[in-house]
């Protein structure tokens, strides 16, 4: 069946995504480190009526992921879309996060995403096409926000393979680019910023954007 897989399904854009998608009657699967973050997102999706899946694991957790994914499979079908929302966002200037630290960030918001990808993109193309959406942000990059700076470089480099992989394929790769901090109310209410997501999945092929900017 039409179903979204939402990776990183927090409290913001993730639960806002979830929601915009659920009012189009596509179940949902969340994924979330936490249970107790999962089960607060999947209560907003209540009064939809859509079928919720809540799935808890680290995104940076390959091993782990890759089964939340199949999970989601065995319960949903191949989805229609998936949209990669976790990341970790921490304020480090350049040398103060040690290596180790600059690739757990790196994992989060870059091979995550990578991971979810090859993982569930082939099936998405054999099945018909499909959306893999991602969450981007720091269109300059900010020395405040050094991995954060680093791993939204890395996710529009990892849009532009992503596409080249499988939109041939029928599988529409884009980022939604995020100029600014997410909070309701503001020009940056998540509520607002889910539309593109939707409007991307809903694009048709000859109309494909690869990144949509919210400033």
């Amino acid at each position: 069946m039409p179903s979204v897989i939402v990776i990183g399904a927090g409290s913001g854009i993730g639960a806002a995504v979830a929601r915009r998608f659920a009012r189009q009657r596509l179940p949902v699967a969340l994924i979330a480190r936490s249970e107790a973050t999962l089960a607060a997102v999947a209560g907003t999706l209540a009064p939809s009526g859509v079928q919720t899946v809540c799935l808890a694991a680290d995104s940076a957790d390959e091993v782990a992921l890759r089964e939340v994914l199949d999970a989601a499979v065995a319960q949903l079908g191949v989805p229609e879309a998936i949209v990669y929302n976790a990341a970790i966002i921490q304020r480090d200037r350049p040398g103060e996060l040690s290596v180790q630290g600059q690739m757990a960030a790196w994992a989060v918001n870059v091979i995550g995403a990578l991971t979810a990808a090859a993982h569930l993109a082939p099936a998405m193309a054999r099945r018909g096409g499909g959306s893999f959406i991602v969450t981007g942000g720091m269109p300059e990059p900010d020395p405040r926000y050094t991995s954060l700076s680093l791993g939204k470089a890395g996710v529009r480099a990892l849009v532009s393979l992503l596409d080249k992989q499988y939109g041939p394929e029928g599988v529409h790769v884009a980022t939604v680019t995020v100029a600014g901090a997410v909070a309701p109310g503001t020009v940056f209410d998540p509520e607002d910023i889910a539309e593109h997501y939707w409007r991307l999945h809903a694009q048709p092929r000859g109309s494909w954007q690869r990144e949509v900017i919210h400033r």
